[in-house]
Order: C-alpha cells, then sequence, then structure tokens
C-alpha cells in the first residue's frame, strides 16, 4: 500500500469525561476516505479531564495519526458541536483551558493541504464514542484513576 492510497482519510473523534471533570478517554477511527478500510483505532485513556478537553485532545492524537499515515487531505467527523464549530470559525474560544489546544490543533490542521471539519449527529460517530467510553472503563478498572462517587 502506497503512501497514495492514504492521501485522503477520514477521522472519526470523540472524548469522554465521567463526572466533567473526572475520568476521561478518547476515541478515534481513522479510514480511507473512499472506501471502509480502516487504517487505525485507538482508545486511550487520559486521566482526569473535562468533555471538551477530552474532545480536543482526540483531535490532536487523530491530527497525528492522520499525518503520520501520509494522509494530505482529511475530513473530521465529531459529535462535539463545541469543537466543530471553534474549528470552523463560528464560536470564540472562551476557556482558558481550551486555548493552547486550540492552537495545537490549528497548527497541525496547517500541515495537511485540506481539512474539513463536519459535526455529525451522536449516531454517526457511535464507534469512537464506544472506544472513548471503553477507554474511561479500562483506565478505573487498571486502578490509574478512582470512578467518582
Amino acid at each position: 500500500m502506497s503512501s497514495e492510497d492514504n492521501n485522503r482519510l477520514t477521522l472519526f473523534i470523540d472524548g469522554a469525561s465521567s463526572g466533567n471533570p473526572g475520568p476521561s478517554g478518547i476515541g478515534l477511527i481513522i479510514k480511507r476516505h473512499t472506501e471502509d478500510t480502516t487504517m487505525k483505532k485507538e482508545s486511550k485513556f487520559i486521566g482526569n479531564a473535562t468533555n471538551n478537553i477530552a474532545e480536543y485532545q482526540a483531535l490532536l492524537l487523530g491530527l497525528r495519526e492522520a499525518e503520520k499515515l501520509g494522509c494530505r487531505e482529511l475530513v473530521i467527523n465529531t459529535d462535539s458541536q463545541l469543537l466543530a464549530r471553534q474549528l470552523n470559525g463560528y464560536y470564540k474560544i472562551k476557556s482558558p483551558n481550551l486555548i493552547s489546544l486550540y492552537n495545537e490543533a490549528k497548527r497541525l490542521i496547517l500541515t495537511f493541504h485540506r481539512v474539513v471539519v463536519n459535526e455529525v449527529r451522536r449516531e454517526g460517530n457511535k464507534e469512537a464514542d464506544r472506544l472513548a467510553k471503553l477507554a474511561i472503563k479500562e483506565g478505573i478498572r487498571a486502578g490509574q484513576m478512582v470512578a467518582p462517587a
């Protein structure tokens, strides 16, 4: 498989937090844009965070992974209205905790030839959501974080 095959990819991302803030996880899936071939799946526990921080952490990891795969054109699907609308310039970043994450995301986005950020319905992002929630469960089970009371 050549890097040309990976030129256009679709990234599905989700972040989840149990407690907001609380134990948090991220999930991502990278697929070839024109077919249903999954190139990468990841479920990662990120410790204590808010849901919005988890969403941005999922985005940052997804951007880095897509870049490693040789992607030049990326379609990002997220069910986070805040993330999609901030990245598309409709919402300002008001939370000081999100400013550095937003700036890092914009820096990484500039490394691609073209990036489209889509706000999708929750049903269209089920697998990334499942992976994010799985990361929380596994992180708590491994004793990395105590579940909220």
